[in-house]
C-alpha cells in the first residue's frame, strides 16, 4: 500500500498527529509513505529526520502569507497531484484540514486521485463562523471516496451529511511524546487543575468561571490555571481575578503545552460541545486524569470514574462536583491508575497505524 500523507498545517497539535502516523507507518514493511507539508512547518527537521520521501511547499506563515498565498494555489494543486501520480499513491490521506484544503481536494478527484480525509469536525461549533466551514467540508466530503473519524460523534456527522460514504474509526492518539515522564505532585497536597488549548466560546470558560468559587470553597488549597492562545476575560469576565486561578492568555508551544500537562494533578475541559478533544488524550497520554462535561465526543474519551470523570450535565454546579470529586486523594489516585492504563493505548502509534492500514485496505478494496 502506497499513502501520500497530506498536513500543509504550520503549527498544532495536528502536526504532532501526522508525524506520530508517519514515523510508524514508516516502520510497516507493507506500506511505503510520502509526505506532502508544509515548508513553514515547526515539525519539519523532525519529519525530515524520519528519511521519508518528503514535498516542503510553501504555504505561510502570517495573515499578509495567507493572502498572497492564495496566488500559489493553483501551482500547488498541480504540485500536490503531481506527487501523488509520481508517487504511485493508493490514497491521499489528509491528515488534517487546511484553509486551501477545500480548493485543493477536488482536483484529486478529478485527476483520479483516491482522496480520504481525517474529518475532525463533522459541525461547526457554537460560537464560530458556519458559513466558510459549510462549503469547505462540502467539498472536501465530496471529494472523497471515505473518510475517517477520531470519535462516533464525528463519524454519525458525517453519516448524516453522506450517508453513502463510508466512514471508518480511528482512535485520537496522544499527541506529544510523553518520554519526560510526569512531574512531581505539590508535597502540601495541592491540587492543581489545568485547562489549556485555543481559548474559544464553545470550550466553557464561563461555565469554569462559575464553577471554581464552589470548587474553592470546599478546597481552598486547590490551584486552577487556564492557558492558551484568545481572550480568556473577553469569554468569562472575573475569571483571572478569583482567588487561585492563574490566566495566561498566549499561543503555548507545545514544549509548554506537555510541561503543563505532566504538572497538573487533573484536568479539566467544561465544554460547552465538543467533536472530540486532542486535549483528552494529551492529558492521558501522560497519565493525567480528566474532568469533563458529557458532551459530543468527550464522553467517549473520558472513562467515567476510571481515567476521568464526566460532570452529571453541562452546568457549573454539575462540572463543580466533579472537580470537588476529583479533589479526594482516593478518587485521584484511583483515576491515575486509569489514566496511566489509557496512555498504554494512546501512546501505542504502532498500533493506531495498523487500524489506520485495515481502514484503508477496506476502503481500496471497495474502489476498485
Amino acid at each position: 500500500m502506497r499513502l501520500l500523507l497530506w498536513y500543509w498545517g504550520r503549527r498544532g497539535g495536528g502536526g504532532h498527529v501526522a508525524l506520530a502516523l508517519a514515523r510508524a507507518l514508516g516502520r510497516r514493511a507493507d506500506v511505503e509513505v510520502s509526505l506532502s507539508l508544509s515548508a513553514q512547518a515547526d515539525l519539519l527537521p523532525e519529519f525530515t529526520a524520519l528519511g521519508l520521501p518528503i514535498d516542503a511547499v510553501p504555504t505561510y506563515a502570517s495573515a499578509a502569507g495567507f493572502a498572497a498565498g492564495f496566488l500559489r494555489v493553483p501551482s500547488l494543486s498541480r504540485r500536490l497531484r503531481r506527487q501523488a501520480l509520481e508517487f504511485r499513491a493508493d490514497a491521499v490521506v489528509s491528515v488534517m484540514t487546511h484553509l486551501w484544503t477545500p480548493l485543493i481536494a477536488p482536483a484529486l478527484a478529478r485527476a483520479g486521485l483516491r482522496y480520504v480525509p481525517i474529518v475532525h469536525d463533522a459541525e461547526p461549533h457554537p460560537g464560530d463562523p458556519s458559513l466558510f466551514w459549510e462549503w469547505r467540508l462540502t467539498r472536501e466530503l465530496d471529494a472523497a471516496i471515505a473518510a475517517i473519524a477520531l470519535s462516533d460523534s464525528v463519524a454519525a456527522g458525517i453519516a448524516r451529511r453522506r450517508p453513502a460514504l463510508p466512514v471508518h474509526r480511528l482512535d485520537h492518539g496522544a499527541p506529544l511524546p510523553t518520554s519526560g515522564g510526569t512531574a512531581p505532585r505539590a508535597a502540601d497536597g495541592t491540587v492543581r487543575f489545568v485547562n489549556l488549548g485555543r481559548l474559544r466560546a464553545y470550550k466553557g470558560l464561563d461555565l469554569l468561571r462559575d464553577a471554581w468559587p464552589m470548587v474553592a470553597a470546599r478546597h481552598p488549597e486547590a490551584r486552577l490555571l487556564v492557558a492558551g492562545e484568545g481572550d480568556a476575560e473577553g469569554l468569562a469576565p472575573g475569571l483571572s481575578a478569583l482567588p487561585g486561578v492563574e490566566v495566561r492568555a498566549r499561543w503555548l508551544s507545545e514544549a509548554e503545552m506537555g510541561s503543563l500537562v505532566s504538572g497538573a494533578d487533573v484536568v479539566v475541559l467544561p465544554y460547552r460541545e465538543a467533536s472530540q478533544s486532542g486535549v483528552a488524550p494529551l492529558a492521558h497520554g501522560f497519565g493525567v486524569p480528566v474532568v469533563a462535561t458529557p458532551v459530543g465526543g468527550l464522553v467517549e474519551q473520558v472513562r467515567d470514574g476510571l481515567d476521568g470523570l464526566l460532570a452529571r450535565e453541562t452546568s457549573a454546579s454539575a462540572l463543580a462536583e466533579a472537580m470537588i470529586a476529583a479533589c479526594d486523594g482516593a478518587t485521584r489516585a484511583r483515576l491515575v491508575a486509569g489514566a496511566r492504563e489509557t496512555a498504554l493505548r494512546l501512546n501505542d502509534w504502532d498500533s493506531i497505524a495498523e487500524r489506520l492500514v485495515d481502514a484503508m485496505g477496506t476502503i481500496l478494496a471497495r474502489a476498485d
